[in-house]
């Protein structure tokens, strides 16, 4: 497990370069960030053996993201998964997982204000953000 985490933040930082790097003066590299992320979320799938698993999730909803930027007038959605995956990196907190988690599927509990101040507020843990969520009661 130590080592599919070590993959995972290495593609992570490496898709925060090219995402830096497409957004300041190399727009080539935002199609080298979609191609990692393509691996990426192969890498994942062989590893998950399933779509619903929620790293899958995680993966395939990241690279739609790319895909939508690259429309003309979308390209913020960059901007916005330039923030995030920087905050993977550096302070291992993906606000993209945390928002699946809310998803009705992701969910053992009811949505409540509580819940969503829980899910953005609780510090990262070992795994993923489901594990760090309260039990279904």
């Amino acid at each position: 497990m130590k080592m599919f985490y070590q993959f995972s933040l290495g593609y992570w930082l490496v898709t925060a370069v090219l995402l830096t790097l497409g957004l300041a003066y190399w727009p080539a590299a935002i199609s080298l960030a979609i191609l990692l992320n393509i691996i990426q979320f192969l890498h994942v799938l062989v590893a998950a053996k399933q779509f619903s698993a929620f790293p899958v999730q995680v993966r395939i909803s990241y690279l739609g993201l790319l895909l939508l930027g690259t429309i003309p007038g979308l390209q913020f959605i960059h901007w916005i998964q330039f923030a995030g995956t920087w905050a993977m990196v550096l302070f291992n907190y993906c606000p993209l997982a945390r928002f699946l988690s809310l998803m009705p599927w992701n969910r053992r509990i009811p949505l409540s204000t509580p819940l969503v101040m829980a899910t953005i507020f609780t510090p990262p843990v070992k795994g993923n953000i489901l594990q760090g969520l309260p039990a279904k009661t």
